[in-house]
């Protein structure tokens, strides 16, 4: 489980911030499980406060653990997004995990040319354990670090993680890091998945049960639907479509498609969609499931910004009850995400749907960066009604609106539209 995050000069996060997801209230708000860690963490705040920001910082993180080995060229340096004003400045990233009962530390620091500095530490018996730390090209070894891993400086290009080198040549070492890695997954609404990347994810889901839980989770959103269904082109289907392709040489056969259609079941009897024709809200929901079940089937973290985005705060709710009951997350996957729905922060259906410990808030300081805090800084009380007190500002991170400069430019807008063109130039 992931234990905190902390990330300097990255995108509108200039000064250090840091993602603590370690229990503030010892087992109060979650007497029922025995995580290390929270299972959710939310994060609120206004337009362009930076909390996708955060978000972005831990896909990047990860991007770069599990990348770089492949993708950085030698000498090309490295893609990252630094403060405006800190450009010459590094970027650092860095993460406390709970793995199989041991907590480890690993994090990396880069600049466009190279990686900085890089190190991780392991904690078997809640001792320190320096595994290896870097600066520069200089590799430095616990005692207890195998040969093996040592010899792998040999192999680090400038730009390139040595946990990521290690993965690939299988050390046992340093496997269960990158594993951590390699299980995130990251939801955003402005990237929805394609039909081709959608049921190539469904087809390796190879518990058949999972693809049931979906379909299970989609009638229970009350969305219409009975069933989904992955569903071949016929022989007949791909020949017509054959046909009308022009053929450059010899024979033409394009490959076989595929189609995605959801069963409706209505007062004259059953009819099927393609998921595009569902609506907006259906398909974010059937993108969210194919997401969320395998995490909490295998354990991991999701990683997803405007959570909300198109669902019913009803919805939204469920999603994350799944991830704070242990019986539905008997891994201990977590769900880090940032929401605009204030309502997430009250109770529904007699039931806080975030714990206090699990909140947190967003806002821009004067020098445009990113000030990250959590909802225990204000010390609340259980009975305290969360939604009512953050949109009375009682927290911060709320717009801070000129409602003169607002009602203006309306006006002056409303005023335009009813003003000919010709007239406009004029004025």
């Amino acid at each position: 489980m992931l234990l905190s995050f902390r990330t300097a000069n990255h995108r509108s996060l200039r000064e250090e911030q840091h993602l603590l997801l370690t229990p503030a209230y010892d087992g109060q708000d979650t007497p029922d499980a025995e995580w290390p860690a929270v299972p959710v963490a939310a994060i609120f705040g206004p337009n362009a406060s930076g909390k996708s920001n955060v978000l972005d910082a831990i896909r990047y993180m990860s991007y770069v653990v599990r990348w770089s080995f492949r993708e950085n060229e030698p000498g090309a340096g490295l893609r990252r997004n630094p403060f405006a004003l800190n450009s010459d400045e590094p970027s650092t990233y860095v993460v406390d995990l709970s793995i199989d009962g041991v907590r480890y530390t690993y994090g990396f620091a880069v600049d466009d040319l190279a990686v900085v500095d890089e190190w991780l530490y392991s904690y078997p018996r809640k001792r320190e354990r320096k595994i290896f730390e870097r600066s520069g090209d200089t590799f430095t070894y616990g005692v207890n670090t195998p040969d093996s891993v040592k010899g792998l400086a040999e192999l680090v290009e400038p730009n390139v993680l040595l946990l990521s080198v290690g993965a690939r040549a299988r050390q046992e070492t340093l496997r269960p890091v990158y594993g951590w890695f390699a299980a995130q997954g990251f939801r955003s609404p402005s990237a929805i998945m394609n039909t081709e990347t959608l049921l190539g994810r469904l087809g390796s889901m190879e518990i058949p049960e999972l693809q049931a839980r979906i379909a299970d989770l989609m009638r229970a959103a009350d969305t219409g639907i009975t069933d989904f269904e992955v569903v071949e082109e016929t022989d007949e289907e791909l020949a017509v479509r054959a046909a009308r392709r022009p053929r450059v040489r010899g024979e033409y056969m394009p490959s076989r498609r595929t189609r995605l259609l959801f069963r409706h079941m209505c007062g004259a009897g059953e009819f099927t969609l393609p998921l595009q024709q569902e609506s907006e809200g259906t398909q974010q929901m059937f993108h969210l499931a194919v997401s969320v079940l395998p995490v909490l089937q295998h354990g991991g973290v999701l990683v997803a910004d405007e959570l909300d985005a198109s669902l019913h705060t009803y919805l939204s709710a469920k999603l994350i009850q799944l991830f704070q009951d242990p019986v539905t997350n008997p891994r201990g996957a977590q769900l880090v995400f940032a929401s605009h729905d204030s309502a997430l922060l009250g109770r529904i259906q007699g039931r806080d749907v975030l714990k206090r410990d699990q909140i947190w808030f967003t806002e821009k300081g004067e020098d445009g960066g990113t000030q990250l805090f959590p909802l225990t800084d204000f010390k609340p009380r259980k009975e305290d009604n969360r939604e009512r007190r953050y949109l009375t500002g009682r927290y911060g991170a709320v717009p801070n609106m000129d409602d003169e400069l607002f009602t203006a430019a309306l006006a002056t807008r409303v005023d335009s539209a009813h003003v000919p063109p010709a007239a406009q130039d004029r004025q």
